[in-house]
């Protein structure tokens, strides 16, 4: 297996424990070479609650822009009156920029 495969892998077996609700919607992380976004999704609805990516932070694709994106998405889950969610890392590895993104979620008002 490549790593990408790996990777989805991972994911699958992430995506049979957790679920996203209206109230407690899954937060997903996706990182490209270049980007990382996040979105809020409410899997019941299968509809995006709300998404921020490092684009729309004005960041770079660092540690920081990280932060910031994880603060961005928790100011709109917070103006959406939600203030829990479930975490889903997407087959990443929790260290580095998807670490950061749920640290910045977390500084930013929403239990993850």
């Amino acid at each position: 297996m490549n790593k990408i495969e790996r990777r989805l892998r991972r994911k699958r077996g992430i995506r049979k424990k957790i679920f996203g609700t209206a109230v407690k919607p899954r937060i997903s992380v996706f990182r490209s070479n270049k980007h990382i976004y996040v979105q809020a999704i409410d899997d019941e609805a299968g509809r995006t609650l709300a998404h921020s990516s490092d684009a729309a932070a004005g960041k770079k694709n660092s540690l920081d822009g990280a932060t910031a994106v994880g603060e961005l998405l928790a100011q709109d889950l917070v103006k959406k009156e939600i203030k829990q969610g479930v975490f889903d890392r997407n087959g990443y590895l929790y260290h580095g920029l998807v670490k950061a993104v749920a640290e910045g979620v977390r500084k930013g008002g929403v239990k993850v």
